[in-house]
């Protein structure tokens, strides 16, 4: 959907000749660093082009009207300011209504409701974020709206507690973090225990950041997510026997190696190895960005998948097939997984003149090897949520 055509579309759900305000949250791509944040080591997200787009108006009652463009058939939902309670029949508008509560929870004013028009352009279940791109896009609206005063690291915990607690959803922070923080041309390394961030300049001039979507049913990810996380518990437990530490982010690939063998099984020993290692390379990727060294940035990207692959075992038949032909073409800089794995999306950064040629070749390796077709996007490097003006 045409972006222009969002205002009128929102004049004609509403029946308004009123301007409406329009405010935007983007989804996010990590570039490098998965299954690290509840390892307790560092991510690298990036907020990305695609997002979310709320168009609204305040109004005097205390109703609530919600629309999306995206579910144009379950027409407009009303809800009361009075009852935010989390109701299934209600679908997607749970994200905005959870967030309004919990905004008004922790002490904000907000005393009359609001009419809006939600459209996002982020793909479904490609594992960019979608949901925390509307929990941000209806805190920016809520900010803005009611001229709240909201430092933005707090809006980014209560989106997460929206996640977790009202819709149920065991999620880090990294995705509402990357999202309420992004910033135009940078990454961020960012701690998800300690909330410790730091930006890094991706300067892209030459490349773009294709999404490769594999088009897969993710069936599989929650169970393996899961078990995943306890075998690196069970690592962590081995290694405390001897080691005063908390997490494996704490350690070095070099005191990792030393002490490897405390980790009495030998599947546990390859999880907690990827943890290690691919904390280490999420700290080189913003030093080799800081120099502006992309060319070693893209092979540490590289070497993020390959260990994903041998050492924590999530990529599977499809996003493999996806990094092994795209580190065969020309002009690629590194591609890899990204998200949880076991289908789900991979990323490649290319350069410009390149692109059709790369995505050429991987669709066509993928449809000889997988029977069907992926999906591709070209993303740029976005800043945060907040207000816009179409």
């Amino acid at each position: 959907m045409e972006l222009s055509n969002l205002v009128a579309k929102f004049q004609d759900v509403f029946q308004t000749t009123e301007q409406p305000r329009t405010f935007f949250a983007p989804g996010r791509i990590n570039l490098i660093g998965e299954h690290t944040d509840y390892n307790g080591g560092h991510v690298f997200p990036a907020a990305i082009s695609f997002g979310t787009y709320a168009v609204a108006v305040p109004r005097q009652d205390r109703t609530i009207r919600l629309f999306s463009e995206n579910f144009a058939d379950k027409g407009i939902f009303e809800v009361s300011l009075d009852d935010l309670t989390y109701k299934k029949e209600d679908d997607w508008t749970n994200f905005p209504k959870g967030m309004i509560l919990y905004f008004q929870e922790e002490g904000f004013q907000i005393d009359s409701g609001f009419d809006v028009l939600i459209y996002g352009n982020i793909p479904n279940g490609a594992g960019l974020s979608s949901s925390a791109s509307i929990e941000l896009v209806t805190g920016v609206l809520l900010e803005n709206l009611y001229r709240l005063d909201i430092d933005r690291i707090r809006m980014v915990k209560i989106g997460q507690k929206v996640e977790n607690q009202y819709i149920g959803v065991n999620s880090g922070i990294m995705d509402q973090f990357a999202i309420g923080m992004g910033k135009k041309d940078n990454a961020m390394l960012l701690d998800c225990d300690t909330l410790h961030y730091e930006y890094a300049p991706i300067q892209l001039e030459q490349h773009d950041i294709i999404i490769i979507n594999t088009n897969k049913r993710r069936e599989l990810a929650d169970s393996k997510y899961n078990e995943r996380r306890s075998q690196c518990e069970q690592a962590l437990a081995d290694l405390q026997a001897k080691l005063d530490i908390n997490s494996l982010g704490e350690l070095t690939p070099e005191q990792f190696e030393e002490n490897r063998d405390l980790i009495k099984d030998a599947i546990n020993q390859k999880r907690a190895k990827h943890a290690v290692y691919e904390n280490a390379r999420t700290i080189k990727a913003l030093q080799k960005l800081k120099e502006g060294d992309l060319e070693t940035f893209g092979q540490l990207v590289n070497q993020s998948h390959i260990s994903l692959r041998d050492d924590y075992e999530v990529t599977g038949v499809e996003l493999d097939t996806i990094a092994d032909t795209a580190w065969q073409q020309k002009g690629v800089l590194g591609a890899r997984m990204t998200g949880a794995g076991f289908g789900g999306c991979a990323i490649a950064i290319v350069e410009k003149t390149e692109v059709e040629q790369v995505k050429a070749a991987i669709d066509k390796a993928y449809q000889e090897k997988i029977g069907y077709a992926p999906t591709f996007y070209v993303a740029a490097i976005g800043d945060g949520a907040k207000e816009i003006s179409l």
